[in-house]
């Protein structure tokens, strides 16, 4: 039984090993082409970076591996090995270039360039998100996970002084109703609302229990 715990976290420990190696091998061959096109359009190399590695599966993905697509764009193709709705390229820089093109000519993506800069990640990922790239509501909080485990932010042009931000702990408030509360009292004393009060505690009606447990945040 012990040697096949062992044989089982070997396997895990050396699938987690793997799978960083390929996702370092393929940061080493794009960082360049993605400096290179955040130089030029203004868009964080390490957005490019993290966007294609979470599309692609860093490379590996099938849409990657035969029609060297990286970004997860749908569009024509010619490929007769695989039955795809994927659009196909004929080298992996234009599926980069393609990316940006996208970004460049879509409404609802072009004011991110005149809104953020080539190094605020976090503000164009959730840009990319709201725009409609990604059905995922968690999408963006993914690209930025990856950024963040690459440290892929030091390919930005960032200011020498620039520090990386603190992101605040999300700490959940709770309120123990007592007697005479109303949840417009209890709103207004957590500068919050009654709907907002009443959709995170699943109520539906605005009646209280003397010591109900009401989540605030």
């Amino acid at each position: 039984m012990k040697r096949f715990c062992f044989v089982i976290v070997l396997f895990l420990v050396s699938s987690f090993c793997f799978a960083q190696s390929v996702t370092q091998n393929y940061i080493e061959e794009n960082k360049d082409f993605s400096i290179q096109l955040m130089n030029k359009y203004h868009v964080p190399a390490s957005i490019i970076l993290a966007v294609a590695i979470h599309e692609s599966a860093s490379g590996t993905s099938k849409i990657a591996r035969y029609l060297n697509n990286h970004f997860g764009i749908k569009g024509p193709n010619s490929n007769t090995q695989i039955n795809s709705s994927y659009k196909g390229f004929e080298i992996v820089e234009d599926s980069y270039l393609n990316f940006i093109d996208m970004l460049q000519s879509r409404s609802k993506f072009k004011t991110l360039f005149d809104k953020y800069t080539d190094y605020d990640y976090r503000s164009w990922a959730y840009g990319i998100q709201s725009g409609g790239y990604a059905a995922s509501k968690t999408w963006a909080s993914q690209v930025i996970g990856l950024i963040k485990k690459h440290k892929l932010y030091e390919y930005d042009n960032r200011p020498d002084e620039y520090l990386e931000p603190i992101e605040a702990v999300n700490v959940s408030v709770f309120y123990n109703v007592k007697k005479g509360d109303t949840l417009g009292e209890i709103s207004k004393k957590y500068h919050t609302t009654v709907k907002s009060l009443k959709t995170i505690n699943n109520l539906n009606s605005t009646v209280l229990r003397i010591g109900q447990k009401l989540k605030i945040k």
